[in-house]
């Protein structure tokens, strides 16, 4: 007989469009999980989640709208939000997969899921690392950071970097590999205390709070009298505009986010497009999931850097699934200081 248990779960009250999400959208319940795949399961694997990852992109997955990204389930009201998280295979009918396999990837807002068809499971091979770093710097944002620097941008030695939301999962990622190319990097972020981080743990040359700055081409100039050759973009609106007055010629712009435009009835415009022919640029708009070929390589780069403690990553670590709705929403508020993990109970 198949052990029964609680599962605790944050479920999509109703799709969220034309304003920012708020914990009202999700509510927690409690129903029952057999602790089995059942035996008309084939390709099935049953996981106990350790920790959710709360990413940008997941408001994509709670609005309604023609615009879907392919790969990602939907979830639909009164269904279970979804996202990316580490987990841990209790069983199995997939021949890939067999009890006790630790897995990152695609999972439910749940202590426990039942995944079919789970091609997008990887198997967690690195345990000398805190498994907390597959939701980020080992997961989805290492490799948006890695593949959008190193393969989009290209950077040379001693070139200008800019770096927005720099103190985010990915950004901060992307200040230090800036750093380890030989280039001269600055972020900007909404808080003292973001500002402080990058400067003084994270080793960003420069940092600014955007939000006290009321004219920020002038701050870009002030930070880069020279110009911009990479900017690495995840805000857009405002900021964008201004970053285009402040590119050099031939700068490359790597297109990962635009959190500033994700909750507004109607996207802003961008006024300064001309300066795209004018200083020839290089704008290119990528999603991780264009470069799941380079995990291995990533891993090779990366693993060493962590190992020997050459890399920070700052994760902002909250307990329990039913503090998931508030750490979620507060993304978009810039509540979080650093890549922002749900851990469950149990972890």
């Amino acid at each position: 007989m198949a052990q029964v248990m609680s599962n605790k779960q944050v479920l999509l009250r109703d799709f969220v469009n034309g304003r920012s999400p708020t914990e009202s959208d999700m509510y927690v319940t409690t129903n029952s999980i057999s602790l089995k795949v059942p035996p008309q399961d084939s390709n099935t694997v049953l996981v106990k989640n350790l920790y959710l990852s709360c990413d940008p992109m997941m408001r994509f997955l709670i609005m309604k709208s023609d615009q879907r990204m392919s790969k990602y389930i939907y979830p639909s009201p009164g269904s279970p939000i979804r996202g990316y998280g580490v987990a841990k295979v209790l069983d199995s009918s997939h021949p890939e997969f067999k009890e006790g396999d630790l897995v990152w990837g695609l999972t439910k807002w749940e202590e426990y899921s039942l995944l079919p068809n789970p091609e997008n499971l990887i198997k967690i091979h690195h345990t000398d690392v805190p498994l907390s770093y597959y939701t980020g710097i080992l997961g989805m944002a290492g490799k948006t950071a890695y593949a959008g620097f190193f393969e989009v941008c290209r950077p040379k030695k001693g070139e200008y970097v800019f770096v927005s939301a720099a103190s985010g999962a990915v950004g901060q990622l992307v200040g230090q590999f800036a750093k380890l190319a030989g280039c001269y990097v600055v972020g900007s972020a909404g808080s003292k205390e973001k500002v402080d981080l990058l400067k003084n743990k994270i080793g960003f040359d420069e940092a600014f709070n955007y939000k006290e700055e009321h004219d920020l081409d002038a701050a870009l100039k002030r930070y880069f009298p020279q110009g911009i050759d990479v900017y690495f973009e995840h805000v857009g609106g405002k900021l964008l505009d201004a970053v285009l007055l402040n590119m050099r010629e031939h700068g490359r712009m790597a297109m990962c986010g635009m959190i500033s435009q994700y909750n507004l009835p109607e996207p802003q415009g961008i006024k300064n497009v001309m300066q795209i022919i004018l200083k020839r640029l290089h704008i290119h708009g990528f999603t991780h999931r264009d470069y799941d070929h380079i995990v291995p390589e990533y891993y090779e780069f990366v693993l060493p850097y962590i190992r020997q403690g050459k890399l920070e990553y700052v994760e902002d670590i909250v307990e329990g699934l039913e503090n998931g709705p508030a750490a979620l929403v507060g993304l978009f508020t810039g509540r979080n200081v650093g890549k922002q993990v749900v851990a469950l109970a149990g972890h």
